[in-house]
């Protein structure tokens, strides 16, 4: 994974951990003095917002542990992990700006392609200037390769 995306998890970590797993705590604490607990909708809320917060602390945890940070700045070449690719749709002009990156940080409205997705394995080890053939469910796709960039 980038630092970039590292960060952004680790924070996302944080956050859950320092902010929410308190106040789902402090919801619940609230919940039980309301009474009976078996009819009480306030306490079934925050007893799901706690199992969501302490899944996806674990979720957070186990990628960060297995994470292997690359720089993509020290990177060059064909396209690889981390390069920043701007491409151009053969059939429309529409040029496309993105990052392959890992799974866990892919976010395509960002611009951040996973690496496992039909277009970052049709680039993977490409130029610029070469055309692609991408085999996506929605149907083929022909782009060109106007730059690669590593930062």
């Amino acid at each position: 994974m980038t630092r970039a995306g590292h960060t952004a998890l680790d924070g996302e970590l944080k956050e859950l951990k320092s902010v929410e797993r308190p106040a789902v705590i402090r919801a619940i604490a609230e919940a039980r003095e309301h009474g009976d607990l078996s009819e009480n909708a306030e306490y079934h809320a925050a007893r799901e917002r706690q199992s969501f917060v302490e899944g996806r602390i674990k979720e957070l945890e186990a990628i960060l542990s297995r994470a292997e940070v690359i720089d993509p700045a020290k990177l060059s070449g064909p396209i690889k992990f981390g390069a920043t690719v701007t491409l151009v749709d053969e059939d429309t002009d529409e040029e496309k700006r993105y990052q392959i990156v890992g799974e866990a940080e892919a976010d395509i409205e960002r611009g951040l392609l996973n690496i496992r997705s039909p277009l970052a394995r049709a680039l993977i080890g490409k130029d610029e200037g070469d055309s692609v053939e991408v085999h996506a469910p929605g149907g083929g796709k022909n782009y060109e390769i106007l730059s690669i960039r590593y930062v």
